[in-house]
């Protein structure tokens, strides 16, 4: 049983896979893919844009973060010389948790430039990809267009294509009938030839058709011996007639 449901499969995904193959237009599929490509790219360059973004955003805070670094110090010089060192301790505690907050965005800003540098490059070898398959779909495209007006002409000229084909057995079967009826009429004739069909338009039956044929024939045998002897009394009076 599994191995009768594994043929089954088998055929049923060969049959599939035909239907598919038939109904697969090459041109479609890869104008489909070359769409596919696109996209693709399209992301890439959207995460170039996303990366790029988010360094912008790193880097503002940079400078707000640089900027507030400075005033701090100044605040701590400022409140030392008014004899606040406790003002001045925390500003400058301040400044250091800057400055630590600093240098993380620092290594954010790094990964981010990095991750760009590669994206970037993906861009450029994936654009160059697309170009390469854009020209070299063009031409199978061609190649495929020319090659399917090659074979239709073919068909048509040999006679192997389905219409073709299908004119080739109307006329087999136009030559077939013809011939049927031909031999068909030639056998009416020779059986009415030979009396064998009765003429169902008349109410005469074979036994007085042939009756009719023999009384016919008879009358012409004594019309004929009829002639004959008139024919013989004529020379009879001419001979006497030479005579005297």
């Amino acid at each position: 049983m599994p191995g009768l449901m594994s043929r089954a499969s088998t055929v049923v995904k060969a049959k599939f896979s035909k239907l598919l193959d038939r109904a697969e237009d090459p041109n479609e599929t890869l104008d489909y893919s070359y769409e596919q490509q696109l996209q693709l790219l399209q992301n890439v360059k959207r995460g170039v844009a996303d990366v790029v973004t988010s360094k912008k955003r790193l880097q503002l805070q940079t400078q707000q973060l640089e900027q507030s670094v400075v005033k701090l110090e100044t605040q701590a010089r400022q409140a030392l010389a008014a004899g606040r060192e406790d003002l001045a301790r925390a500003a400058l505690e301040r400044k250091a948790a800057v400055q630590a907050q600093l240098q993380g965005l620092d290594q954010q800003v790094q990964q981010l430039e990095q991750q760009q540098e590669k994206l970037v490059q993906s861009e450029r070898q994936l654009s160059a990809k697309i170009e390469a398959f854009r020209s070299e779909k063009e031409v199978i495209k061609a190649q495929y267009s020319a090659a399917e007006a090659q074979v239709r002409i073919g068909e048509a000229a040999s006679g192997i294509g389905e219409q073709m084909a299908d004119t080739g057995l109307a006329i087999q079967r136009a030559r077939d009938k013809t011939e049927q009826m031909t031999a068909r009429a030639a056998a009416v004739d020779e059986l009415m030839a030979a009396g064998t069909l009765d003429d169902f338009t008349s109410s005469s039956t074979q036994l007085d058709r042939e009756l009719a044929q023999i009384s016919a024939s008879s009358q012409v045998d004594t019309e004929l011996a009829q002639l004959k002897g008139e024919l013989g009394a004529g020379d009879e009076g001419a001979k006497k007639e030479l005579e005297s």
